[in-house]
C-alpha cells in the first residue's frame, strides 16, 4: 500500500493527495504547502488499487526524521491507513538510521501521534494559519 516515491508519476500523485487535504480542505495557500525541501525530502505515497489516497515526506536532520505533510483523503480516513502510513514512514526513517524522530503537529492531532510514542513539547504555534505543536519521539535511549 505505500512505498518511497522513486518516480515523477507517483510524485504528481503524493502531491495531489496533499492538494486535495491541505490546500482545498484545510485551505493551506499553495504557496506554503510546496517548499523548497520538496527536492531534498523522501517522499511516501499510499495507494489503493492505483488509486493515490495518503501521503508523507521525510526529511533528515541531523539525528532527526522530521515527518511532514501527513495527509490521508477525507473518504479514506478512519480505518488505520493514517497509522499505517505513520508506521511505515517511521520504519524507513530507521531503516536510514534515525531512532529520533520529530514534527509538527497539527494541535487536533496530537493524540492521534501520542499512540506512536510522540509527546508534545513547547506551547502551541501557528504554521501556515493553523495551530500546531512540536512533538517528538526518542528511541535512542530505549530499545527497538
Amino acid at each position: 500500500m505505500f512505498k518511497i516515491v522513486e518516480s515523477l508519476d507517483d510524485l504528481v500523485k503524493a502531491f495531489l493527495v496533499r492538494g486535495i487535504v491541505f490546500v482545498e480542505e484545510q485551505q493551506v495557500p499553495y504557496s506554503l504547502e510546496l517548499d523548497e525541501f520538496e527536492y531534498s525530502a523522501t517522499h511516501i505515497l499510499g495507494e489503493k488499487t492505483d488509486e493515490p489516497i495518503a501521503a508523507g515526506r521525510i526529511r533528515y536532520l541531523g539525528e532527526f526524521a522530521k515527518l511532514e505533510r501527513i495527509a490521508v483523503r477525507k473518504a479514506y480516513r478512519g480505518q488505520g491507513i493514517g497509522h499505517q502510513l505513520v508506521n511505515y514512514m517511521l520504519e524507513i526513517a530507521r531503516t536510514n538510521g534515525r531512532r529520533a524522530f520529530k514534527m509538527h503537529a497539527q494541535a487536533h492531532l496530537t493524540e492521534f501521534y501520542g499512540k506512536h510514542g510522540f509527546r508534545a513539547q513547547g506551547d502551541r504555534f501557528v504554521e501556515a494559519g493553523i495551530d500546531h505543536y512540536l512533538m517528538v519521539r526518542d528511541d535512542r535511549t530505549s530499545p527497538l
